[in-house]
């Protein structure tokens, strides 16, 4: 007869000796994106300094952004990323100054169990380790925060099953691992189907969000939300946002009294000012500028 008291004594020695997942954040930056990635990386500091950050850039002017990651305490990414250049060159060959947002997909070479990437356009508002450990096969493969409709695919996707019914997602904050989706899928999908790719994929200066939503689309993973994965969150996040309260710590809620993680100015033509976020923002901007001065 098994003894039950022995089994549950060798899944429990089995979970210890589990190795401990590797969990970190990664931004794309540069001294010309100063004025944001200062205000965020004050937001970073406050909220989740205890998550390692990663700092990739989107080119070589990075004399601030270099002096910001040794004040914050970011590591500055050197893998090589000439391998994703090349493939954004294949995709947007006129577009060359542009083309460089595809280097957020670095965040999956990174060497990390699960990968959460974030604009920085954006300022936290809590602890985004909270959001870790909730990737899910056949369920929840892919965690993002906003659906994106008219920013991802034109009318012809209809002719490709693989492409109805998908859920389109704003790729400005997902959360995901590298054994789930990797660079080398981004790569291989676009060997198979490159030409379905630039017949569906919406233009007008888009460039990585219709790549990663179909990859993420061709490869078959599940879409989840923050609010389906997390109690009691928000999927709410853009800078527009109504019906925004605060609870007693000051920290924001959406009309359904659920937590907001983060505001995004996805889309915003200027800095802010007198929106519902933006006095948070401008408080951050303000200490990150006295921080640099020290």
């Amino acid at each position: 007869m098994t003894d039950p008291t022995a089994e549950g004594a060798i899944e429990t020695a089995a979970a210890q000796s589990a190795p401990t997942p590797t969990r970190g954040i990664a931004i794309v930056a540069n001294d010309k994106i100063a004025d944001w990635l200062l205000p965020f990386l004050e937001s970073y500091k406050e909220t989740s300094a205890a998550t390692p950050l990663y700092l990739i850039p989107y080119d070589d002017n990075l004399t601030l952004t270099r002096r910001a990651c040794e004040v914050y305490g970011v590591t500055l990414v050197t893998e090589d990323s000439r391998e994703l250049d090349r493939l954004a060159s294949r995709l947007y060959p006129l577009f060359p100054g542009h083309r460089r947002r595809l280097r957020k997909f670095m965040s999956l070479a990174l060497p990390l169990d699960e990968v959460l990437y974030v604009d920085v356009d954006v300022i936290l508002f809590r602890d985004v380790a909270e959001l870790f450990g909730r990737l899910k096969p056949g369920e929840a493969e892919f965690i993002m925060a906003s659906t994106s409709e008219e920013y991802v695919y034109n009318k012809r996707r209809d002719k490709y099953d693989f492409l109805k019914d998908v859920r389109l997602f704003n790729d400005g904050f997902f959360l995901t691992s590298n054994k789930i989706l990797s660079l080398d899928h981004f790569f291989e999908v676009i060997d198979q189907d490159e030409a379905i790719f630039h017949d569906v994929r919406k233009h007008g200066m888009l460039f990585a969000q219709p790549l990663s939503n179909f990859v993420t689309h061709r490869r078959g993973l599940k879409i989840a939300s923050i609010a389906e994965r997390v109690e009691g969150a928000s999927d709410e996040s853009f800078y527009k946002a109504q019906d925004v309260t605060f609870d007693a710590d000051g920290l924001p809620l959406d009309g359904a009294k659920k937590r907001i993680f983060f505001a995004h100015w996805a889309g915003a033509v200027s800095l802010p000012k007198r929106r519902v976020f933006d006095k948070a923002w401008l408080d951050y901007a303000q200490k990150a500028q006295a921080r640099l001065k020290r």
